[in-house]
């Protein structure tokens, strides 16, 4: 959010950009470093995928090629599940590791994972937060409104609600992926630890996304509490 004028909590932000970027620089660096290294079974992502849908009995899921470098996701409401070239195609540890964990995903989805449901459930709320927030705040700087300040403070925490909602999902997917990769063999002995390791880093952007949210929050509480003490 960008600095206002006077504003003596501005650190947070940059403690917060601190965070954010470290933990991007970790997950990439780690699955840079394990990109490298070949499984034994040889498969690649996108056929690993397919088989640990059909081991689960999810025959309604497509696996497709997404071209976006990172871009991995599994898509609900059109039952698609996007793997980036380096893991459709890819026969690394780390391909295995995101393919799996977007399979526990959509595996989620098919037994009606109940925190799954949630965050689909918020996020047209947490959609309009989104947009909102900003303009608000600003609006009530502009016009020395508090109540356009809080307003906006409670868009933000819709923000911060799908954030903690969305750890959950993230963490139990990942469970779910290592224990398919492990029970099905389709990784054995160090390569076990080097997905493990991908998927936690990966799991640490969004803990490092709740942490700057939280920072940010508390920011804009400090900021409209100095703003209503200059109004008084």
């Amino acid at each position: 959010m960008p600095l206002f004028f006077g504003d003596p909590y501005f650190f947070l932000a940059i403690i917060g950009l601190i965070i954010s970027l470290l933990a991007q620089l970790n997950v990439s660096a780690t699955f840079a470093r394990y990109k490298r290294l070949a499984t034994y079974a040889g498969l690649t992502g996108g056929e690993v995928a397919r088989r640990l849908l059909h081991e689960k009995g999810i025959y309604d899921v497509v696996v497709e090629e997404t071209p976006f470098h990172l871009g991995d996701h599994y898509d609900p409401s059109a039952k698609v599940l996007r793997l980036s070239p380096e893991v459709y195609r890819g026969t690394s540890i780390a391909a295995l590791g995101v393919a799996a964990h977007e399979v526990g995903h959509a595996i989620q989805h098919h037994e009606g994972y109940v925190p799954l449901n949630l965050r689909a459930a918020v996020y047209p709320i947490v959609n309009i937060g989104s947009h909102l927030y900003f303009p608000l705040i600003l609006l009530g700087f502009i016009f020395r409104s508090l109540n356009l300040i809080y307003l906006g403070i409670f868009a933000f925490l819709a923000i911060l609600l799908f954030q903690l909602i969305t750890l959950p999902v993230e963490f139990n997917a990942s469970r779910r992926a290592l224990a398919l990769l492990e029970g099905g063999g389709y990784l054995v002995g160090e390569e076990m630890a080097g997905a493990r390791r991908v998927l936690q880093a990966a799991a640490l952007t969004y803990v490092a996304a709740v942490a700057v949210s939280m920072l940010e929050l508390f920011r804009l509480l400090a900021i409209a509490g100095l703003f209503g003490r200059r109004d008084d």
